[in-house]
């Protein structure tokens, strides 16, 4: 009598790893999520890039006065071989840029580069060792005139949009150095931390919107509504230009 054959079952599939909803680490109770681990997008060496570089939680003295001063020299030190630092504004926890690069790569290491220097700096003027930059860098590309103006406001005046009664230019920002003002507040003697903007958008492009006026002006919280009734989206947005 021949044997019956039984039918053999796949074994089950598994249930970790791999790609499936939810997955990933989660952010701690009470911190912003952050950067997505995904590929960067091509970059256009015509186009400035608005980044942000955020510190970790033990890291909230950026602008203290002993630590300023080692930020102000990292941001010095990090325009180099087809990397640019043309405006930043220095917080408590994190550091806005407006920066140019030649390409996709030269972005990558101009920022990682400068990363490394604002945390051996820190580290060095408060005594500490470890990490400082709690995450990637945001990186938002500045495709248009208006997109740059936005971007000069937001970074420039960052701190009225912290410090509500902040007024007059931020001292830890590019702000004493910046000539696109629509009436002149100074002349800076010292030598400037950034480097002139190369890209037609950063240099010229945006003033077809209007200088930027250091009183009427001011920074949008992300997603407020413009004037004219559209979404504010970036964040960046000022108030517009006559």
């Amino acid at each position: 009598m021949a044997r019956r054959l039984h039918q053999l079952a796949f074994p089950a599939p598994r249930t970790w790893g791999g790609r499936r909803a939810g997955a990933g680490r989660k952010p701690a109770v009470g911190r912003r999520p952050g950067v997505p681990h995904t590929a960067r997008p091509p970059h256009n060496a015509g186009h400035p890039v608005h980044v942000t570089l955020r510190t970790g939680p033990v890291v909230s003295c950026l602008r203290a006065a002993r630590v300023f001063p080692s930020v102000r020299g990292a941001l010095d030190a990090s325009s180099r071989r087809g990397f640019r630092v043309v405006h930043y504004s220095v917080q408590d926890d994190h550091v806005h840029l407006i920066v140019e690069a030649d390409d996709r790569a030269a972005l990558a290491r101009g920022v990682r580069g400068l990363a490394i220097r604002l945390a051996r700096a820190v580290n060095r003027a408060v005594g500490r060792h470890g990490p400082v930059c709690a995450d990637r860098y945001h990186a938002r590309a500045l495709t248009s005139p208006r997109a740059v103006r936005h971007a000069l406001v937001y970074v420039l005046m960052n701190r009225r949009k912290h410090c509500a009664g902040e007024r007059g230019l931020d001292p830890c920002s590019s702000a004493a150095y910046f000539d696109g003002w629509r009436k002149p507040l100074g002349t800076v003697v010292s030598r400037a931390p950034v480097v002139r903007a190369r890209t037609w958008l950063a240099a010229v492009g945006w003033r077809r919107h209007g200088l930027i006026d250091a009183y009427a002006d001011r920074p949008r919280n992300r997603g407020a509504p413009r004037k004219d009734g559209t979404a504010g989206g970036d964040g960046s947005a000022s108030t517009p230009s006559p």
